[in-house]
């Protein structure tokens, strides 16, 4: 019998930005009570694909599970932990690496983007990292994984993987498929062309879901919009007025109609100030939570190590079968 699990990762970048919470982790709080088996992890191995100093990378981690608490994910009612203190993830990701071919990973839009910011034209790491998600993902026979737009190649990656599995060694994981987020993409306050990235060079680009009201209120007075002063939702012509309604509507839990039709007669420079006060109280307990857990750090790593335990638990019984079927036991 197929159980219904979902599985999704999140890279420790430390303290997420709007667009991750809106993209991702507020569709986490509401999954992790819809469905009876849940697994999110930390993914620190997949962060390696971009180097980081070690000391960076363990503040990191504590940083983006101490917010993933504080938005809500409670380790009762799902399997939170560290990618890497479960390592069938990578032996596994050896396995289906040896089912894919390098030309289907050279296709990966990520890999065409990335590569070139290396200076030594891109790493092994980088341009397989896509079968270690297949591996997270395959290794709990997951069958449902929430993704945003610029993740569904990998996803389809990993069905592809897991139907060639299948194919070579009889029928074993079942073919995962997208939860798609329905919030609209969050873009960069200075470039509402692109998304909102924590790597984004303009520090006013970003509004990090820890920022003070202060620095709330600095980036969304200096986001880019247009000549035009009424508020109206046009993606193509507007991008930078309508990234501020898709904020909007996203953070109060109003439709796109609804936020424009409250704002009408309000002009730009205004309705930046309601974005950001919207986004102030929004984030004002969430923000509160995560400094008081940031200050205890021995809560957060046995929230991981017993979540990797869990995880551990399942996965074992699986990775089992799968050494079984390709022939090392």
């Amino acid at each position: 019998m197929v159980v219904d699990r979902i599985f999704s990762g999140i890279q420790p970048t430390g303290t997420p930005h709007l667009g991750n919470y809106l993209g991702a982790i507020q569709n986490w709080v509401n999954l992790q009570e819809e469905c009876s088996s849940v697994l999110y992890s930390i993914m620190d191995m997949h962060s390696l694909t971009m180097p980081k100093e070690p000391a960076v990378l363990r503040q990191n981690i504590l940083d983006t599970t101490a917010a993933i608490l504080a938005c809500g994910i409670d380790p009762k009612k799902c399997f939170l932990f560290r990618q890497s203190l479960v390592p069938e993830h990578a032996e596994l990701a050896w396995i289906l690496g040896c089912l894919t071919t390098v030309p289907r990973l050279l296709r990966l839009p990520q890999w065409k983007m990335k590569h070139a910011s290396q200076n030594n034209g891109g790493t092994v790491g980088l341009l397989t990292y896509p079968v270690l998600q297949a591996a997270d993902i395959l290794l709990y026979k997951s069958t449902r994984v929430p993704v945003g737009e610029d993740q569904v190649l990998h996803l389809e990656l990993a069905q592809d993987i897991a139907q060639h599995f299948n194919k070579k060694y009889g029928e074993f994981f079942p073919v995962p498929k997208a939860i798609l987020s329905t919030t609209k993409k969050i873009k960069s306050l200075r470039d509402p062309t692109v998304k909102m990235s924590k790597s984004d060079p303009q520090k006013l680009a970003t509004v990090n879901i820890a920022d003070s009201p202060d620095e709330i209120v600095l980036k969304f007075r200096k986001a880019v919009t247009d000549f035009t002063s009424e508020v109206t939702y046009d993606p193509a012509g507007r991008p930078g007025v309508s990234n501020l309604v898709s904020i909007h509507a996203a953070v109060t839990g109003l439709s796109i109609k609804q936020v424009v039709h409250q704002s009408a007669g309000l002009d730009t420079a205004h309705y930046k100030m309601v974005v950001a006060e919207s986004v102030i109280q929004k984030f004002a307990p969430i923000r509160n939570e995560i400094k008081k857990l940031q200050e205890d750090k021995s809560h957060l790593l046995k929230v991981l190590e017993d979540g990797a335990e869990k995880a551990k638990k399942l996965a074992t019984p699986i990775y089992k079968e799968i050494r079984r079927l390709v022939g090392f036991q």
